[in-house]
């Protein structure tokens, strides 16, 4: 099953890519930083693929999805700015998300939102939510579009260096098939422990005795 919806997302992510050029990297990038679970680390490997093949630079390939990522990124922070904490009061319930977590949430980003927004921009899963927790904590906005460009740009760029290096190598050395394969793995992997954990902490805090 894994392996289908992987094969599914490749190959959305290469036609969209394909037809699209510039444009469907940051179109991709947008969905991924919009809170929609769509891996970056399909995305920025064909594009850099593509810089291999001649089609494009990597220095652009990256600024593109850098792009898409604060494009993206407004959808998600406005939703957390208008409606974040009576949306999650009301419908927090249904996915698992408490009152304490957005009192815990708003009060890391006033006090160190800018680092988030460096941070999480380079690390895998956390980079797709980010800008939500952004909105609802109403950080600055273009302090939040400055850092989410300076944080995601790098990310990107390694993404599309390794897919311009599996491209130089992909015939000429069988090991980069077994490598690419093993990293798209280990995203999922992470991705499904994050999952388990968050679900498995909040539901055990669910059944614990209230104090009054």
């Amino acid at each position: 099953m894994t392996e289908r919806i992987l094969s599914y997302l490749v190959h959305f992510v290469t036609q969209v890519i394909s037809f699209g050029g510039y444009a469907g990297v940051a179109t991709l990038m947008g969905i991924e930083s919009a809170c929609i679970p769509l891996p970056s680390e399909i995305i920025m490997p064909f594009a850099g693929y593509l810089v291999y093949t001649g089609r494009f630079s990597l220095f652009w390939a990256a600024t593109a999805g850098a792009i898409g990522c604060n494009l993206g990124s407004v959808i998600a922070y406005w939703v957390g700015a208008w409606g974040g904490r009576p949306m999650v009061e009301r419908y927090g319930r249904f996915v698992l998300m408490s009152r304490h977590d957005l009192d815990r949430m708003t009060g890391f980003f006033e006090k160190y939102g800018t680092i988030m927004v460096l941070i999480g921009r380079l690390l895998p899963v956390v980079r797709t939510f980010i800008a939500f927790p952004a909105g609802v904590a109403k950080m600055p906005q273009l302090r939040f579009h400055i850092y989410t460009f300076l944080g995601s740009w790098p990310w990107c760029f390694a993404l599309a260096y390794v897919g311009m290096k599996l491209g130089e190598k992909w015939h000429t050395d069988p090991r980069f098939h077994e490598a690419f394969h093993r990293f798209h793995m280990v995203v999922e992997l992470a991705l499904v422990a994050g999952i388990i954990w968050f679900v498995w902490s909040h539901l055990s805090k669910r059944r614990e005795p209230t104090t009054v």
